[in-house]
């Protein structure tokens, strides 16, 4: 159980994070892990992804990884692209078409995302829609249970993190959870 600084209590991460199960990259099995509850139309999402990026390039051993969590509420474009991630990594693109869907955020759309897939070869058709969607209701239970409460949440070894996900505050909270550069 974490506290945060307001003294609301909040649930670790539920369930813990598991490389058989997780999409990740980086790291080794036992390098510290960041998991990411995030949304690919959140523009603060993106924000905290360059500063994973650049972590990531920094610490050699650090482990990333991420869970769905569109907004759908306010980004009506999430759940689509969050479909086609997942499409993609049952293909094995998982992080290729990630990066693509962040690096191209304001561009959505069904054209759009059928064009990603295109370029990384991502066949949209072959995809398991009853797979995917197990996928995203898991993530979604996951975040229900963690506590999670808008994107982006991150857990650095299975605790919430609650300061900033500026590269600096960032790597400082990673350095403190034993990562080394």
């Amino acid at each position: 159980m974490s506290v945060t600084s307001n003294g609301e209590a909040v649930t670790d991460l539920t369930p813990p994070f598991d490389p058989q199960r997780d999409h990740w990259r980086g790291g080794d099995p036992g390098a510290a892990t960041l998991l990411v509850f995030g949304d690919y139309q959140c523009p603060y999402t993106r924000m905290a992804d360059r500063s994973i990026r650049r972590l990531r390039d920094e610490y050699g051993a650090l482990r990333v990884s991420f869970r769905h969590l569109p907004l759908t509420d306010i980004h009506p474009r999430a759940l689509a692209a969050a479909v086609v991630a997942e499409a993609a990594a049952a293909q094995g693109r998982f992080w290729e078409m990630h990066d693509l869907l962040f690096d191209n955020q304001k561009a959505l759309a069904a054209d759009d995302l059928h064009g990603y897939a295109a370029e990384l070869a991502v066949d949209l058709d072959a995809a398991d829609t009853d797979s995917i969607t197990t996928r995203l209701e898991a993530d979604y239970r996951s975040a229900i249970e963690s506590g999670v409460r808008g994107t982006p949440t991150l857990f650095i070894n299975g605790e919430l993190y609650v300061e900033s996900y500026q590269s600096d505050d960032l790597g400082r909270a990673l350095e403190a959870a034993g990562l080394t550069r």
